[in-house]
């Protein structure tokens, strides 16, 4: 991302002259910026504190806090800025790092992670220290997904009198433990497990520490709290399990675990996994955040696929349960119900976002309670939270066959009526990007020599074009709900992977440029190489703009706003001309009608119109907000805070910060 040509001043100053995204018109690309309309569904909504990763159980990441408006949001300036100094002492691998956490106010104030598992308390209403955990983590595990911690989860004993350990703070950890800690002091609660951690065994031996990890926050059902864990893709096809694990909140006593992989060929799932005996396909893991519905006693995983990626010949079937959404009794661990959104995943198309867990009123007023599942694949399931039965409907659509030999194919795969896709699935060599003549020629020849027969196109070892690129798509930033309205809001990067497989018995050279990542899929006939399409310039060959959000109104699909947001002027020396850049973080709505998003590695923290998407305020980042804000009331003042730390991939510098927001 650093390299950026001494040509792009030119279309900067373009960009100044039009105005924001005139530049692209100019140039001939293509631009998503229609507004279809305002919504004009209101129902009444509530919203509790802050208590969760997602705001709620469900992840709306919405709030009630209504002093901040539409009207007045520009006049937001830094209330305080916390430092978290977590890269004293560990400067050797503060590169490595990527702060995307969200903090939760519980027993009256702020908690969250940092990359290196410390927990972290701070006054709400002046950022002020109040207590201070230190995991001591392992530095040395070097982690396949870097040192990142995305929250934290709360639990208090019902009914019980206020004490040591009566409510508590759960976290994973980089090197795969669950620490318990008191909520109130920050101490460790020595009755859950071994002096207050449970340390999660991955099953079988790593090939090297940090193959196996926890990135995300725990889940709390009930007297229960599940964990799932982030495992390096690729390496391997016989690789660690990705097994979802719960434990009781007070001892720390396994409560279930659940494999998605079905190793009882009596399964009912088995039938889809037609693997040889001699050979254990893992992962199927999730890494990204649950939801649980009380009522339900459900709790929501979002998983992935099995490994290794990229090559499915040896675990042959649709591989039920992976690549899913899987509704599991909270209790027990019993699977209710799953619907699959990728058939026999060979792209890395993980289910990446927290399952969205809304209330969505139809136009003749019925409400019915809905799953709602971002993908990276730009495409948005909407389910029956009883049934997973769609509830837009979904069809099975022909796909691209021809994969390597050994590879067997789904034939069709699930696509929604509704919603359309909210990011493009298709490159052509027309459509090649580039700003100048030279450049883009360049990128028409490399998407003329890959395939690139839209979504869903198999790996090769000619070479496959994957657009939206395996980050998505969405992902773990996930979608926050506009309860008043029904309108789910979702962000997306939009740039296109080339991945090549390599046949091992003819060519395992490793990859064929230096920006390439290369896979060994040891026990699989082949390895892979994956890199951002670029042209000669270093900017993507994929038309911008790189990345967007939109506003979809779940009550019937409709697309009712789209815009790119992100600015280069990180790159390009200052200048500021908004051209949709890619993001990493998620989004947040407040009652007021407001969709606040840093995510953009511009480092910037915007303000958005939930019914337009008029941007309405923008806040300068000491760092990139590559997390997911959220906000709350305190002594009558609303704060916005959010994580400004960057990202350890975005080629900028990274930060210690926490940024809160107020009005004057």
């Amino acid at each position: 991302m650093r390299r950026i040509a001494i040509v792009l001043v030119v279309l900067i100053v373009l960009g100044t002259v039009l105005g924001g995204s005139g530049i692209w018109y100019l140039l001939g690309f293509r631009v998503d910026l229609e507004i279809s309309g305002r919504a004009e569904k209101v129902t009444t909504a509530a919203a509790g504190p802050w208590s969760s990763y997602g705001g709620d159980p469900g992840g709306m990441r919405f709030t009630g806090a209504n002093e901040i408006t539409p009207a007045n949001v520009s006049e937001l300036e830094v209330a305080w800025t916390y430092h978290t100094r977590t890269f004293e002492g560990r400067e050797r691998v503060a590169h490595r790092s990527s702060f995307q956490a969200t903090p939760i106010l519980v027993e009256e104030q702020l908690v969250l992670c940092t990359p290196f598992n410390e927990v972290i308390a701070l006054s709400p209403s002046t950022g002020e220290e109040m207590w201070r955990f230190d995991a001591d983590v392992d530095l040395d595990v070097e982690p396949g997904n870097g040192f990142t911690c995305r929250g934290v989860a709360y639990w208090r004993a019902p009914e019980e009198p206020a004490g040591q350990c009566s409510s508590r703070i759960f976290m994973g950890t980089v090197d795969s433990r669950l620490i318990a800690l008191d909520a109130t002091s920050g101490t460790r609660c020595r009755d859950f497990g071994t002096g207050g951690e449970v340390a999660i065994k991955p099953g079988m031996d790593l090939e090297w520490p940090g193959e196996f990890q926890i990135t995300s926050a725990p889940t709390i059902a009930g007297d229960v709290v599940i964990v799932g864990s982030a495992i390096s893709d690729n390496n391997r096809v016989d690789a660690p399990a990705g097994t979802v694990r719960a434990f009781d909140v007070r001892s720390g006593a396994p409560r279930w675990s659940f494999d998605p992989i079905p190793r009882d060929r009596d399964s009912a799932a088995a039938a889809t996994w037609d693997t040889d005996t001699n050979v254990s396909p893992g992962h199927a893991n999730v890494w990204s955040t649950m939801s649980y519905d009380a009522g339900r006693g459900l709790v929501f995983l979002p998983t992935t696929s099995a490994s290794p990626d990229f090559y499915g010949g040896l675990r042959p079937g649709d591989n039920r349960y992976a690549n899913s959404v899987v509704a599991l009794n909270a209790a027990t661990g019993a699977v209710v119900w799953d619907f699959q959104t990728v058939h026999h995943d060979v792209w890395d198309y993980d289910v990446p976002a927290q399952p969205g867990l809304y209330r969505v009123t139809d136009a003749s007023g019925v409400v019915r309670d809905v799953v709602a599942q971002a993908t990276k694949t730009g495409l948005i399931f909407v389910l029956d939270r009883d049934t997973g039965e769609p509830v837009l409907p979904v069809v099975e659509r022909p796909v691209p066959q021809g994969g390597v030999p050994g590879e067997v194919l789904s034939p069709t795969q699930p696509f929604p009526v509704r919603p359309p896709p909210l990011v493009p699935d298709l490159l052509s060599p027309e459509d090649a990007f580039g700003v100048t003549f030279w450049a883009r020629a360049a990128c028409r020849i490399r998407i003329s020599e890959a395939r690139s027969e839209g979504l869903f196109t198999p790996p090769s070892r000619q070479g496959t074009i994957l657009l939206p690129f395996t980050g998505g798509g969405a992902n773990w930033g996930s979608t926050a709900y506009d309860p008043t309205r029904n309108l789910l809001i979702v962000n997306m990067s939009n740039l296109a992977h080339l991945v090549t497989i390599l046949d091992k018995a003819q060519d395992d050279s490793g990859p064929t440029t230096h920006e390439a990542e290369y896979a060994p899929m040891h026990g699989a006939p082949y390895a892979m190489t994956r890199e951002i399409l670029l042209s000669p310039l270093g900017l993507p060959c994929s038309p911008p703009p790189w990345g967007i959000i939109a506003a979809v109104d779940l009550a019937d699909g409709e697309i009712v706003w789209r815009k790119h947001f992100g600015s280069v002027r990180r790159f390009a020396w200052g200048v500021d001309v908004t051209a949709g850049m890619i993001n990493l973080g998620g989004p947040m709505v407040t009652a007021t009608g407001l969709v606040f998003i840093g995510a953009s590695i511009d480092d910037y923290f915007r303000a958005f119109d939930v019914e337009t998407g008029t941007e309405l305020w923008r806040g300068e980042l000491p760092a990139g907000g590559q997390a997911t804000p959220m906000s709350y009331m305190w002594e009558d003042h609303q704060y916005v805070v959010i994580a400004a730390g960057g990202h350890r991939e975005s080629g900028l510098p990274l930060a210690d910060t926490v940024v809160a927001f107020a009005l004057p």
